[in-house]
């Protein structure tokens, strides 16, 4: 089967994008991991279709799989990629909704920047004491649509994403489902920079939407950093978040970045 496809990337995380509105594409794990493989596929950090809305008011339906070919709850950068797809597609201007599995989410589109909403934010844990290999560490976690795990770092550039990120994201205290990993460094003011390994991905990821808001919100909660908090990303770019605060609640929870589009093709899957 051949399949059409749009190459987007948020902030450096990368998506294909498949328009699925006629609910024509079925595609198996193993095909959606095979259309995200850098060597034998388009190569993207996951895939996003977009299909009719079977919700009154909303426009539309999200699925976003991550390159392993599991479906995934949620994804803001994906979110964003999204937004703007709809828009090439001529199905929308300048406000577009739609379902993911972890909420409905609504977005405003401003050229090549993108700002949306995220669900509520549930199960704040802060600095909790969790045994690694190499000994104990304080550990927050927040699930932003889908879990994160944050750990403060005094330098990001020395952060051991890969050993550590995997070792957490396994982790029998974040069990059965286990974690998205963020390692944050706090540069002053109302910024941070954020490192993230990404669940399903299985490795680092040049940016990740739900964990800059995770990363964001625990920030806040630990050490007061203002809304709208500047969030730097590994690729480079900056994401912006602002939020309400409301006793133990986040309220309000909008993820600012941009949404570019890379190129198009096709390819047999």
């Amino acid at each position: 089967m051949k399949i059409q496809f749009t190459k987007m990337n948020g902030a450096g995380n990368d998506f294909v994008m498949l328009d699925n509105r006629s609910g024509s594409l079925k595609l198996s794990r193993g095909q959606i991991a095979k259309v995200c493989d850098r060597h034998r596929g388009a190569g993207a950090d996951g895939l996003l279709l977009v299909e009719p809305s079977d919700t009154k008011g909303v426009d539309f339906r999200m699925r976003y799989y991550n390159s392993d070919g599991g479906e995934a709850e949620m994804c803001g950068n994906g979110a964003r990629c999204f937004a703007r797809f709809v828009e090439k597609l001529g199905a929308c201007r300048n406000r577009v909704s739609f379902q993911t599995l972890a909420g409905v989410i609504r977005a405003e589109l401003d050229g090549p920047t993108v700002r949306i909403n995220l669900s509520e934010p549930a199960g704040l844990r802060l600095k909790e004491k969790v045994k690694l290999s190499g000994g104990e560490m304080e550990i927050s976690s927040l699930n932003t649509g889908v879990p994160h795990a944050v750990l403060m770092v005094d330098d990001a550039d020395q952060a051991m994403v890969g050993p550590i990120g995997n070792e957490v994201r396994f982790h029998k205290h974040f069990a059965p489902k286990g974690t998205n990993v963020n390692f944050v460094q706090r540069l002053g003011g109302n910024s941070i920079r954020v490192r993230t390994y990404e669940r399903g991905v299985e490795g680092e990821t040049l940016a990740c939407g739900t964990g800059v808001v995770a990363s964001a919100l625990i920030s806040h909660a630990l050490f007061q950093v203002a809304s709208p908090i500047s969030v730097k990303v590994q690729g480079g770019d900056m994401l912006e978040v602002s939020f309400r605060r409301e006793g133990e609640s986040f309220k309000e929870v909008f993820l600012k970045g941009p949404a570019d589009f890379t190129f198009e093709g096709s390819m047999e899957v």
